[in-house]
This record gives C-alpha cells, sequence and structure tokens, in this order.
C-alpha cells in the first residue's frame, strides 16, 4: 500500500512538472508570436515622399528643366524617367533602396515600357513592373508597389496611368543633372546614399 501511495504522488509531481512545462512553452510561444507580429508591422514602412518630379532626396528624381513622365516603385527598388524638355531625351534614374546603389542612364520608350541598357543588362520599367533581363533571359521582375505616370503594361500594349500619390511634399531636393547620360562606372567613388535611399528594407 505504501509504494502504491507514494507511485501516487510521484504521478501527481511528474504531472504538475509537466503542465509547468507545458505553460511555459505556451508563454514562450506567445511571446514569438508577439515579436513576430511586432516585426511584421514595423517592416510595412510608408511609402517613400514623391512630388511631380520623382522621389523626394532620390536619385530617383528629375531635376529641372528635365521633368518626370513616369516614376514609381518596388518593394527595392525606385525608378523615375525623366524627359529633357529641350532635346526630348529620356533618362533613367534608378537606385537600390537596401544599399543606395544608383543607376543613371540614356532611356528609350517602346511599346514594351522605359527601356535603359547597360553593359548587356536590360532595364525595362512598364506601369507594373521593373524588369531586369540579360539578353533574352529574365534575371528579375520586381512588381510595382506604385506608379506614377504612363507607360505599357508588361503583359499588355495599352498605356496605363495612375494617379495614385504618396503625400506630395514639397522640400527641395539636391540640385540633379539633366537628362543628358551619366556615366555609369565613375572614377571617383560614389558619395554615400541620400536619405531617402537608406534604409527602406
Amino acid at each position: 500500500m505504501g509504494r502504491v501511495r507514494r507511485t501516487h504522488v510521484e504521478g501527481e509531481v511528474v504531472n504538475r512538472q509537466q503542465t509547468h512545462r507545458l505553460g511555459l512553452v505556451g508563454v514562450a510561444l506567445g511571446a514569438v508570436v508577439v515579436a513576430l507580429s511586432a516585426s511584421t508591422a514595423t517592416s510595412v514602412a510608408a511609402p517613400p515622399a514623391t512630388d511631380t518630379r520623382g522621389f523626394v532626396d532620390s536619385t530617383a528624381r528629375c531635376a529641372a528643366p528635365s521633368t518626370a513622365v513616369a516614376y514609381g516603385y518596388t518593394a527595392t527598388s525606385r525608378v523615375a524617367i525623366c524627359k529633357d524638355e529641350s532635346s526630348g531625351q529620356l533618362q533613367y534614374r534608378g537606385v537600390r533602396v537596401t544599399d543606395g546603389a544608383r543607376l543613371i542612364l540614356a532611356a528609350t520608350s517602346t511599346n514594351r515600357g522605359y527601356v535603359a541598357e547597360n553593359d548587356g543588362i536590360t532595364y525595362t520599367v512598364s506601369s507594373n513592373a521593373l524588369v531586369i533581363s540579360s539578353g533574352s533571359t529574365q534575371i528579375r521582375s520586381e512588381s510595382m508597389v506604385d506608379f506614377h505616370g504612363s507607360a505599357p503594361s508588361s503583359t499588355s500594349g495599352s498605356s496605363s496611368s495612375t494617379s495614385t500619390s504618396s503625400a506630395p511634399s514639397t522640400s527641395t531636393s539636391p540640385t540633379q543633372s539633366s537628362a543628358i547620360p551619366e556615366t555609369t562606372t565613375p572614377s571617383t567613388p560614389l558619395p554615400p546614399p541620400l536619405p531617402a535611399e537608406v534604409g527602406a528594407r
């Protein structure tokens, strides 16, 4: 009888320990869920500030006398297509926001969208995507989160225009060059990324 009672008491202790452990596991899982929820909520950043010339404080912005004929952003890039009003030349101005890498190239308008080429790599900006390809091989397609202006969509030949915009900003940006193509491989190191090009992950 003493052995049965002892086993019964030990069983209750084991059950209490297991219940306590399950409670701790539940608390730990709850903390993980809360942490993940907070991280997801904070990773959704506000849209970048824009105005009629493109993205404020960004390389993806047209300098006077050029005007933005189109601009948009993806999860990792910002692009603006600028037109020099006096010459009619188009310019692609793109920036990768994770590290501030910039690319400024002459561009053309095609039925696929605005196209810029650099060392065999083609950048095509349409109303729904930024497509990067090498020859006929697509390297990457980044869906547009927001697009302003007029450009064919990459899935149809029709022109698309949106008027959705972030809160317009009237702040001035640093002076930028006109739509004349700039060298893409500078002989001196590039300056640090502009404020709008850092930390948008």
